[in-house]
């Protein structure tokens, strides 16, 4: 049991590490946000299919039938998701989306109650007082500008994440590469509409080849399985990793440097994540 938690731990760490690295690549393309999620959702699901061709041969289309409509509702909501996050990243600085993106286990609990009506403790209504000033320290500065709005791209994602998440929960035997296969394939459809044109240069060819078919399937798939044993409290603490590593890598490649504001407010709302989750962690060992 212990193996399999740390397997789990490492698992999804590895996926978060990995995600971390997205922010880079897509303001290293230096292409429109709609063409970045139109080739990335293309390669993903080429990707991942080709993957679970290879893993599962004659049962392949059991794993979308087995949970068609997790597949679908997941694999829709992860994608539109993704092109919300994907405009952020484009549109505003990655510190400021990461550090919304952030906030995902607030809006998770208010779907939990929402939808299923799963009751949330005290520490989620004082962790969402912090966090909430924490983002509104981060919208404080913006103004109605393009950081404004890519903050706002941020928030939908943010949201739009947290709901699908929410909804995988209640399915856990679907499978998470048929579920992965359907974002690239919903991320690349809905973003084929609001592309006018597909050419591309060689260099961002070769970005959207290494986060299309290496970083982006594998972080979500990492991460799909390490979170079906793992306690949100535990998968909360290991989100942490993208939130820091994301900034620093686009700090060291392009010299992007989070504001003071951007810099208190995700200071606040990574402090009440962690303790949070720390605190949560306690419980539950009780």
């Amino acid at each position: 049991m212990k193996n399999s938690h740390l397997k789990a731990i490492i698992i999804t760490s590895f996926g978060v590490f990995l995600m971390s690295l997205e922010s880079l690549l897509i303001k290293l393309a230096n292409i429109d946000a709609m063409l970045f999620s139109f080739y990335i959702g293309f390669l993903m699901f080429i990707s991942v299919n080709l993957i679970l061709i290879q893993k599962e041969k004659s049962d392949f289309l059991s794993t979308y039938t087995s949970s068609l409509k997790a597949v679908i509702i997941c694999g829709i909501l992860f994608g539109i998701s993704n092109i919300f996050f994907i405009n952020a990243i484009e549109t505003t600085s990655v510190a400021n989306a990461v550090m919304i993106f952030a906030t995902a286990p607030l809006f998770s609990a208010l779907y939990s109650y929402l939808i299923y009506r799963q009751k949330s403790k005290k520490n989620i209504f004082i962790s969402s007082f912090f966090i909430f000033i924490g983002l509104f320290i981060i919208f404080s500065e913006e103004g109605l500008n393009g950081d404004f709005l890519g903050n706002i791209f941020a928030l939908f994602a943010v949201n739009i994440f947290a709901l699908s998440f929410v909804i995988l929960s209640q399915y856990n035997n679907a499978n998470r590469f048929a579920i992965a296969a359907a974002t690239g394939l919903s991320t690349m459809v809905i973003s084929y509409f609001f592309t006018d044109h597909f050419a591309l240069e060689l260099n961002s060819l070769l970005i959207l080849l290494l986060a299309g078919l290496f970083v982006t399937p594998v972080s979500r798939i990492c991460m799909g399985i390490g979170t079906k044993t793992l306690p949100a409290s535990e998968v909360s603490i290991l989100m942490i990793i993208e939130v820091i590593m994301a900034p620093i890598w686009v700090w060291l490649v392009l010299n992007e440097i989070p504001s003071n504001t951007t810099f208190v407010g995700g200071l606040i709302i990574l402090i009440t994540l962690f303790l949070n989750s720390l605190y949560t962690l306690k419980v539950n060992k009780k």
